[in-house]
């Protein structure tokens, strides 16, 4: 059941974040991006990696991971780097942000297909989601869409990995080729996660606070 419910407690999280605290918690925010980033990053490689690698030949693994970083560049043209903490879009408030809303209907959709009973990806989703939805929440209510528009994005957003989730557990035609699918979404989380650290520095200078917010990220993903 937590891998249904913690996804979806993730965008409550993040809305909750940006409604209590505002822009008080921009440095914490900074922090989160980077403790996520290598979490996420190190979970990948510790969990999914191996098992993909275990199940399909190496160079097609490697071809599908391709495919993933090129299906999240795609996805990121239109939802203007939503996925790793900003978001560049611009509205008079009135245009609703389809563009945005599919891309991260989709990549929330296909990052929930890795999620099972067995493993501990749910933890990378989770934490992986909670800037996510911050950043989301905070350009909603910046865009001043209406209480419904708002909450409607958030529901509908916080669904689709559980979606996903459900589908790769209870549809024969994914299960079947899951070891594919998994592969497709590494390739989605490399780009991810490597973009979140390159991005959470400031002018590429030395951080320490930075430095041990991945460390402990990546340590915390090797110690589940």
């Amino acid at each position: 059941m937590l891998q249904y419910l913690l996804p979806i407690l993730a965008v409550i999280v993040g809305a909750a974040l940006v409604l209590l605290t505002r822009k008080k918690a921009y440095f914490n925010f900074k922090l989160l991006l980077a403790f996520s980033g290598a979490f996420l990053l190190a979970l990948t490689l510790f969990e999914l990696l191996p098992e993909v690698y275990a199940h399909l030949d190496p160079k097609q693994t490697g071809l599908y991971i391709m495919f993933g970083i090129l299906i999240q560049i795609i996805l990121e043209f239109f939802s203007k780097g939503a996925e790793h903490g900003h978001v560049h879009v611009h509205t008079d408030g009135e245009d609703f942000p389809w563009a945005l809303f599919i891309s991260l209907c989709i990549h929330s959709f296909l990052e929930g297909f890795p999620i099972h009973e067995h493993n501990d990806m749910v933890y990378g989703i989770l934490i992986h989601k909670i800037p996510i939805a911050t950043v989301i929440t905070g350009f909603l209510i910046h865009s001043k869409f209406s209480k419904i528009q708002v909450i409607s994005f958030l529901v509908i957003f916080a669904s689709m990995t559980p979606l996903g989730t459900y589908i790769s557990n209870h549809v024969s035609i994914f299960a079947e080729y899951i070891s594919v699918i998994n592969a497709i979404v590494i390739g989605i989380f490399l780009h991810i996660s490597t973009t979140i650290l390159f991005e959470s520095g400031e002018g590429h200078k030395f951080n320490l606070t930075k430095l041990i917010a991945i460390v402990l990220g990546i340590a915390a993903a090797y110690m589940i």
